[in-house]
């Protein structure tokens, strides 16, 4: 597994963490780095990782309204909350991450979607990002 993957996989435990108990996304940051220092193999990862949870932070608002307006029949309080970190985490990669291609940026929430969400989480997150892609070009 990439180092990428993996801080995508930690960017994904921070939005969720955050999420769930309430929390900011500050204090999310805040425990995953002293988790980062405490944990060896950590370290390679989480660079990355703040930086896609930072850019979340900046940019929330736009990604949740790019949700909103291209998540066809779904609000964002009715996903599951790991779709929307995965979602968020695409569409940050995909608008504001040049060094991620797009093809990669999907590619990689597809699959992680489809690994830690339901059955059909995967095509919806696809479905969602491409149309968000397509706004680009």
């Amino acid at each position: 597994m990439s180092a990428r993957t993996k801080a995508r996989k930690r960017a994904v435990d921070m939005l969720y963490g955050a999420d769930l108990r309430g929390t900011s996304i500050n204090e999310a940051i805040s425990e995953a780095a002293t988790r980062a220092l405490t944990e060896s193999g950590r370290e390679e990862s989480w660079n990355y990782a703040r930086e896609i949870v930072v850019g979340i932070a900046e940019h929330g608002d736009e990604i949740d309204e790019l949700i909103e307006t291209y998540a066809l029949g779904w609000t964002i309080e009715r996903m599951p909350v790991v779709d929307r970190a995965i979602i968020r985490i695409g569409i940050w990669e995909l608008l504001f991450n040049e060094q991620v291609p797009d093809t990669v940026a999907i590619a990689e929430a597809v699959s992680m979607a489809n690994e830690l969400s339901t059955d059909d989480s995967g095509k919806f997150v696809n479905g969602l990002l491409a149309r968000i892609a397509q706004t680009r070009v």
